[in-house]
């Protein structure tokens, strides 16, 4: 037998992961107003000797940093996307991204909290005019960057034509499976949050003189982030630990195998292998079974699934 004899049964498995997507775009654009602003903060503090614009410079920088790991995922999936040794392509470096800033905003949001903590039993001066412009600033800079993220939008990598199961392009919720996107899009939403919290706060303080509300707003926010950093932990664990993918896929892909009343799904694996595409290995048993090509045609061609496996067990007449 030669080479050009299995042609027909290899694929890729890319799985779109060589193009550049949406959601890397606005990552890097996200990014780079992120630095600058650290770089211009950071500049500021030293040069007009203001501890407040220094101190949300450095701020800044530990999103910065977050953030660039975010856009190295991407880019490293993308340029790595056709190396064999990755057996079921790069997708599952968009969630490892996600899990890596998905740690760093809980830590992010435990010192919040700590020296929100610490600021409540040994309250610091505010130099509250530069306090309030440094909030402000990075308020406006926080909003145009959650707009720019904002993982409602389609943000979609765009897949193999050749793909072997059919695999239509993009569901419209595919955005929602990246990860990588959603943990910078939490990162700005953080700051976000802080400026707001921080601006109610220093108002409060220096209008009626409760100067508690400034470390009590930080302790309220370091919590809210720190949940938002478990969901995206939770929902990250089990991509990489290749949970089952969802009863609501499994059944379909059940149903569709079981019309003709003679073949059963006698065993089903089915887990994620990047954005919005998974993985399946199929086990059937029938009395009378179809061709391995037959099955992957009568199953929904809009379930996401980039490479399918499928097992057939031939039963005895009696037996289904």
């Amino acid at each position: 037998m030669h080479n050009k004899d299995i042609r027909p049964w290899q694929h890729s498995h890319v799985f779109g992961q060589d193009k550049k997507s949406l959601g890397e775009r606005r990552t890097l654009i996200v990014t780079i107003i992120t630095a600058v602003m650290m770089i211009a903060e950071i500049l500021a503090g030293i040069i007009f000797g203001s501890m407040a614009l220094l101190a949300d410079g450095l701020h800044m920088a530990s999103h910065a940093t977050a953030l660039s790991i975010n856009t190295f995922a991407y880019r490293y999936a993308r340029r790595h996307a056709n190396d064999k040794s990755f057996n079921f392509g790069t997708g599952k470096v968009n969630t490892l991204g996600g899990f890596t800033g998905a740690i760093l905003l809980g830590f992010f949001a435990l010192f919040m909290a700590w020296e929100s903590a610490k600021r409540m039993f040994a309250p610091v001066g505010i130099a509250f005019k530069q306090a309030i412009f440094v909030a402000v600033v990075g308020l406006i800079i926080n909003i145009a960057s959650v707009f720019i993220l904002d993982i409602r939008k389609k943000g979609h990598h765009s897949h193999d034509d050749d793909s072997h199961e059919h695999f239509e392009h993009q569901h419209d919720d595919d955005h929602h499976h990246d990860h990588n996107l959603q943990s910078a899009y939490l990162h700005v939403l953080a700051d976000a949050l802080t400026s707001v919290l921080a601006i109610a706060a220093l108002l409060s303080a220096k209008y009626f003189g409760l100067i508690w509300m400034d470390p009590l707003m930080g302790m309220i926010g370091g919590i809210m982030v720190f949940r938002w950093s478990l969901g995206l932990l939770r929902a990250t664990s089990f991509v990489l630990l290749d949970k089952a993918g969802s009863e609501h896929i499994q059944n379909k892909i059940k149903e569709s195998i079981e019309t003709d009343g003679d073949s059963r799904v006698a065993d089903l694996h089915l887990w994620s292998v990047g954005p919005g595409v998974y993985g399946a290995i199929i086990s059937i048993v029938a009395c009378k079974p179809l061709e391995t090509e037959q099955y992957k045609k009568l199953i929904h061609s809009n379930l996401g699934l980039a490479h399918v496996t499928i097992e057939i067990r031939r039963c005895k007449r009696d037996a289904v």
